[in-house]
């Protein structure tokens, strides 16, 4: 991609709501702008564009944006020449509807077109009017596109987009479009380059990752997938999300257990316990399934953590059925959960159906579920106290730690540990240390530590440095294609 001389000396920031998809997305969006000469604004100062990625999950999505874009409107009135963009799920869904609104906004861009940014801007101003674009399939792979990345020692790597399946209470899939996967050379090759530059954790994304090679029709692909970026010399953490209880198979816990760069952490999300209420979500499988799961995970590695997302509220459910999520919850005794209120969302089956359940009977129940949740959470952080674990120093993890002379990381598992602060640690870091306090959301090693290991990622933070991928031609798969 050329530098446009228009966007020379003009800075951005891009704001990002929603899951992991999303602020991969964003590190693409970044890449982007770069590339067409965009710099990053300074911390603290006015960007002359500003673009908002943006999810439509949540029930306050449109008001978020909304009242986002309202306290745009005056910066932009004083700033001559900002622009404003507006993309991301809730932009697919209200398309044009968010100029009508808002008419302030210059562009907006779906997920099936994240590529047309720079130029859509550039449109706009140089047209004088609002440009509203949103593909209806996807153009180009996401990873065929520049991205700048936000962490010097953990990446996303993104191994498919969409989503086959046709859960009632979910609007991505019709946002996101049908499943599409990426060749296994292809990822592999992110990876190297990744860990060409330092990283030594990846995290390979999906809507429903475990489904990857339904386009190819290989059953094995997900596990064969784990084992080969598990080989590649340099990268010592694997992890993915999210997987689906209706096609996560034997042959991927083989994996995680026999393949020592895969991280033993699964979220496998629950949603609910009753089966009449998976039937009524769609989610293809039962509680008798999912339980199956938890305990051969558990068999195959019995140090993992496992956590969940749950929906309190869905229609229909009743105070049995709740009480069969919580049944659940307590077999499976999660390290931690996402737990949600259900919320409707228009366009979705279950928007439609009877049996909406009142706001205070579904606030009760979720705080039920939530101090369940919370006991079991402290419960098994507690078993951790007089462990040593190993932790990747981490970035921003901690709110309090200046003040308590603390750094943050992550454990192989995924816990969150706040450790005494060392001379010459830096995000990127490895470092070894004992578990001496336990809270239901965190793990807390006050002692000293017992290794440091500098890596290239830890000198890239303190640089302030970040890897760059440039995209490569990635093409979508073919039955029977070459990796």
């Amino acid at each position: 991609m050329t530098t446009d001389l228009q966007a020379a000396g003009r800075t951005y920031r891009v704001r990002t709501y929603g899951c992991q998809m999303n602020v991969h997305d964003s590190e693409r969006l970044s890449g982007l702008l770069e590339a067409a000469g965009y710099t990053a604004a300074p911390e603290g100062e006015d960007a002359d564009v500003v673009v908002l990625n943006t999810c439509a999950v949540r029930e306050n999505a449109d008001n978020r944006l909304y009242g986002n874009l309202g306290h745009l409107r005056p910066v932009k009135d004083g700033r001559p020449g900002m622009q404003i963009a507006v993309g991301g799920c809730l932009a697919q869904k209200d398309r044009g509807e968010i100029v009508r609104r808002a008419p302030w906004v210059d562009v907006v861009f779906g997920t099936h077109n994240v590529g047309s940014l720079p130029a859509l801007l550039e449109r706009a101003r140089h047209n004088a009017e609002a440009q509203v674009e949103i593909a209806e399939a996807l153009e180009v792979f996401p990873s065929t596109l520049p991205a700048k990345r936000d962490s010097a020692y953990s990446g996303w790597v993104s191994i498919s987009v969409g989503c086959n399946n046709t859960c009632t209470f979910c609007i991505v899939p019709a946002l996101r479009g049908k499943e599409r996967d990426r060749r296994p050379g292809e990822i592999l090759a992110e990876v190297q380059a990744l860990v060409d530059q330092g990283v030594l954790e990846v995290t390979l994304l999906g809507q429903n990752v475990n489904a990857y090679g339904v386009e190819f029709r290989d059953r094995g692909a997900f596990a064969d997938l784990l084992r080969a970026t598990g080989r590649i010399d340099g990268l010592e953490r694997v992890r993915f999300t999210s997987p689906h209880p209706r096609e996560f198979t034997d042959d991927v816990i083989t994996a995680m257990a026999e393949t020592p760069a895969v991280c033993h952490q699964l979220h496998m999300p629950l949603q609910s316990g009753s089966d009449d209420v998976l039937r009524r979500m769609r989610r293809g499988y039962r509680q008798d399934r999912y339980l199956g799961i938890i305990e051969r995970v558990r068999a195959a590695m019995p140090d993992a953590a496992i956590t969940t997302d749950v929906i309190v509220g869905f229609p229909g459910e009743t105070e049995a059925d709740f009480e069969q999520t919580l049944d659940v919850v307590r077999q499976a005794r999660f390290s931690s959960a996402f737990t949600f209120q259900y919320s409707k969302r228009p366009g979705t089956p279950a928007a439609e159906m009877g049996g909406q359940l009142p706001k205070e009977v579904v606030q009760e129940r979720y705080l039920r579920l939530t101090a369940l949740q919370d006991e079991i959470s402290w419960a098994e952080n507690r078993a951790q106290v007089g462990r040593t674990v190993e932790l990747l120093v981490a970035a921003g993890e901690g709110s309090k730690d200046a003040q308590r002379g603390r750094l943050s990381g992550r454990a192989r598992d995924g816990r969150l540990v706040h450790f005494t602060a060392a001379d010459g640690v830096r995000p990127g870091d490895v470092v070894e240390t004992v578990v001496t306090q336990a809270a239901p959301h965190h793990l807390v090693a006050d002692g000293p530590l017992l290794s440091h290991r500098r890596t290239r990622a830890g000198d890239a933070a303190g640089t302030g440095a970040r890897p760059t991928t440039p995209g490569v031609l990635l093409g979508m798969p073919r039955i029977g294609a070459p990796t």
